[in-house]
């Protein structure tokens, strides 16, 4: 893969501008529960931006189609970094709670920094399906390593210096990625022209993967708010980042060995089956035992089936969507996913503060069952048969 010229030095942009995807959640969390004294608030606060950015992300993928990669995402993320920077002072000078809404709204604007990456890894590898399957497993471990580091930075921040400095931290390592990124145009994708193709929620299988990974979503925005409020109620929350680490670290792993090995006929159904089985360990650790290492330990093993259910997913929408309509069909799924996170993390914030951190986890648990019974009604995703 990186043989290929110019493909280090849009990963290493990339990179650094990912990093703060596994930032800004958690540094909103624990900057508005702390000021603020309300975990449903850092919920829903967090959940409206990624809903805002859910509606804003297929908007901003079609005009890089039509326009390109770094005409598009440049002014994007100088809105974003402004929201972000906005959100700080609200929240440091003791603003109305609608707008800390606001601010984060702003957010939105983001652009999906994965999509882009995977964008070019499909125009550069075209012609090699092999080489596409592990370059897209390589993103969703560098998706992983970075929701692994990024949470542990942010704790380290927020605990460290003041409870501000990771959205700080954060903007600044996403306005030089960015940068860094976009400079590097021998790799772009060339822009198209007005897309002629339909729109990629009527190609086939694409409208029943939105509603699949909307549910899975929900599993990843929840567990985040639930661990954070257990690990608080164990008094040590300067820990949650660490603990959220280990998921994203057995998910990193598995994306190595998933694209190292390419295993057949590993459809999406049984990826589902494997993620709604292993998401019961942590409710069933943190309702048991109550101990936060036995907690850390099993998200760990549970994170193991995020990154074959990511990866096989890209891989079908990749191929299910009109090649001039690309990025808007990958930032759809993810569309799907941050509505999904959205409704997870206030689902969460709300089990956590109204019943018990403890109790909290059926949240994520009940999430990846839903995801596994909408891909059994829809029937349009786990056949290995029609994914390949």
């Amino acid at each position: 893969m990186f043989s290929l010229p110019g493909a280090r030095a849009f990963t290493a942009g990339n990179l650094l501008a990912r990093l703060p995807m596994g930032m800004f959640s958690v540094s909103a969390v624990v900057m508005i529960a702390g000021s603020r004294g309300s975990y449903a608030l850092a919920g829903a606060v967090t959940a409206t931006g990624l809903a805002a950015t859910a509606l804003a992300g297929p908007w901003i993928a079609r005009l890089v189609d039509r326009h390109g990669q770094a005409r598009v995402a440049v002014p994007a993320t100088l809105v974003s970094v402004l929201g972000s920077l906005a959100l700080l002072l609200c929240v440091r000078c003791d603003a109305p709670g609608w707008t800390l809404f606001a601010a984060y709204t702003a957010t939105a604007a983001t652009p999906n920094i994965g999509g882009l990456s995977r964008a070019r890894w499909a125009h550069l590898l075209r012609d090699d399906p092999g080489a596409l399957h592990t370059a897209n497993s390589f993103e969703q471990a560098a998706d992983e390593l970075c929701f692994m580091l990024g949470p542990v930075l942010a704790s380290f921040l927020t605990g460290t210096f003041f409870p501000e400095a990771g959205t700080l931290a954060g903007a600044v390592l996403l306005l030089a990625g960015m940068a860094l990124f976009t400079v590097q145009r021998a790799t772009e994708p060339p822009a198209r022209a007005p897309a002629r193709a339909p729109s990629p929620l009527r190609s086939p299988g694409i409208p029943a993967l939105l509603a699949c990974f909307t549910a899975t979503g929900a599993v990843f925005g929840s567990m985040e708010v639930v661990t954070i409020a257990f690990a608080d109620a164990q008094g040590h929350r300067a820990a949650a980042g660490a603990v959220l680490a280990l998921q994203a670290a057995g998910s990193c792993g598995a994306g190595l060995v998933y694209g190292a090995l390419k295993p057949a006929g590993l459809g999406l159904t049984r990826c589902l089956a494997a993620m709604a089985a292993l998401m019961t360990l942590p409710w069933l650790s943190a309702a048991v035992t109550g101990s936060l290492p036995v907690l850390a330990a099993t998200l760990l093993v549970a994170g193991m089936a995020t990154a074959p259910t990511m990866v096989t997913a890209m891989t079908l929408v990749q191929r299910r969507t009109p090649a001039d309509r690309v990025n808007e069909g990958m930032s759809l799924v993810v569309t799907g996913l941050l509505g999904g996170i959205a409704c997870g993390a206030a689902a969460g914030g709300w089990a956590a503060e109204r019943l018990s951190p403890a109790a909290a986890f059926t949240v994520p648990a009940a999430s990846a069952c839903l995801a596994l019974l909408v891909d059994a009604v829809s029937g349009a995703t786990g056949s290995p048969r029609r994914t390949r």
